[in-house]
C-alpha cells in the first residue's frame, strides 16, 4: 500500500436518509429552516456577548465560542446535505469526503472541551463563589478556548493520518448523510482491526471526557443541598439547560463512537440531532433560561430595529 494513489475510489455515493420522495422534500426543508435557526440563533448570542458590557464574563465568552462552534460544526455537514436534496445529487469527492471527516472531528473535539469549560465554570461559580473571579479571569477564559482548538486538532489528525493513507478499491456507498471514520472504513481494501481500535480508543476517550461535565454537576448538587437543607429545585432548574446541552451532544457521540462499527447505520439518524438540533437548541435554551441573555438581546433587537428607521 502506498498511500491514497493506490485508491480507485474518486468519489463517494451518500445514501442519505431516505428514498422516498416525500420524505426528501420534508428533510430538505426540515433541515433548510433548522439551518437558518442555527446560523441566525448563534451568530446572534455572538453578537450580543461581544457588543453587550454587561456580558462580559467568563460563562458568556465560553457561551459564544460554543455559539460559533454550532454554527462551525452544523456548516460540515447540512448545506452539502441540503444541495444534495434539491439537485437530486448525493455525490461526494474523495478530497472533500476527507476535509468533512477532519472538520467534523477538529470542531467536534473543541465544543468537548468547551462544554467540560462550561461545567466547570458552574461548579466554580456555585461551589467556589468567593474565588469565582479570580479562578475564571479572563486569561484562564481565553486558555480553555485555545487548549479546545489544541485538543480538536490533535484528536482529529491522530485519526485522519491513518485513514487518509487506505486504498478505497471496491463499494463507495456511505450509508448516512455524511462522511465520518466509522461508515469510510467500511468500504477499505484492508483488514483495519487494528485502526478501528485506535478510533475506538481516541474518539470514545474524547466522548468518555464530557462525563466530567456530569460530576461537575453532582458536586454542585451535593454542595447546595448542604447549605439549602435539601431544596434542590432552584439550582437543578439553573442547570438544566446546561445538562440538556450536554446530553443532547453527548449521548449520539458515546452511541457511535463507544459502540462503532455496527452493521446498521442507526447513527445517522442519532447525528441529526448533533448537527442540527442541537446547534438550534443552544440559542433557544440558553437565552430563554438566562434573564441577563434575554436584556441583552432585547436592547440588540432594539437597536437593530431602531437604526434600520423600521417603527
Amino acid at each position: 500500500m502506498d498511500g491514497v494513489n493506490d485508491s480507485v475510489v474518486s468519489d463517494f455515493v451518500l445514501i442519505g436518509l431516505s428514498n422516498s420522495w416525500k420524505m426528501h422534500l420534508f428533510i430538505f426543508w426540515f433541515f433548510f429552516v433548522f439551518y437558518m435557526g442555527i446560523i441566525l440563533g448563534n451568530l446572534f448570542i455572538v453578537v450580543t456577548v461581544i457588543i453587550d458590557s454587561h456580558l462580559h464574563f467568563s460563562m458568556y465568552f465560553l457561551l459564544a465560542n460554543i455559539s460559533t462552534l454550532d454554527v462551525g460544526l452544523s456548516s460540515t455537514t447540512v448545506p452539502k446535505m441540503i444541495s444534495d436534496l434539491f439537485t437530486n445529487c448525493s455525490i461526494i469527492s474523495f478530497p472533500t469526503c476527507m476535509t468533512q471527516i477532519f472538520f467534523i472531528h477538529v470542531v467536534g473535539g473543541a465544543e468537548m472541551v468547551l462544554l467540560i469549560a462550561m461545567a466547570f465554570d458552574r461548579y466554580t461559580a456555585i461551589c467556589k463563589c468567593f474565588h469565582y473571579l479570580t479562578i475564571m479571569s479572563s486569561k484562564m477564559c481565553a486558555s480553555f478556548v485555545v487548549v479546545a482548538w489544541i485538543v480538536g486538532i490533535i484528536h482529529a489528525v491522530s485519526q485522519f493520518v491513518f485513514v487518509i493513507n487506505l486504498p478505497f478499491c471496491g463499494p463507495n456507498k456511505i450509508d448516512s448523510f455524511y462522511c465520518d471514520f466509522p461508515q469510510v472504513m467500511k468500504l477499505t481494501c484492508v483488514d483495519t482491526y487494528k485502526l478501528k481500535f485506535v478510533i475506538i480508543a481516541n474518539s470514545g476517550f474524547i466522548s468518555m471526557a464530557t462525563f466530567f461535565s456530569f460530576v461537575s454537576y453532582i458536586f454542585i448538587l451535593v454542595t447546595v443541598w448542604k447549605r439549602s437543607s435539601g431544596d434542590l429545585s432552584k439550582v437543578f432548574v439553573t442547570l438544566s439547560a446546561h445538562i440538556t446541552v450536554v446530553i443532547l451532544f453527548f449521548m449520539p457521540c458515546m452511541f457511535l463512537y463507544v459502540w462503532p462499527f455496527p452493521a446498521t447505520s442507526p447513527d445517522k439518524y442519532l447525528f441529526i440531532v448533533v448537527f442540527a438540533i442541537t446547534p438550534v437548541s443552544n440559542p433557544a435554551i440558553y437565552t430563554l433560561r438566562n434573564k441577563d441573555m434575554r436584556i441583552a438581546m432585547r436592547k440588540l433587537g432594539k437597536r437593530v430595529v431602531g437604526s434600520s428607521g423600521i417603527l
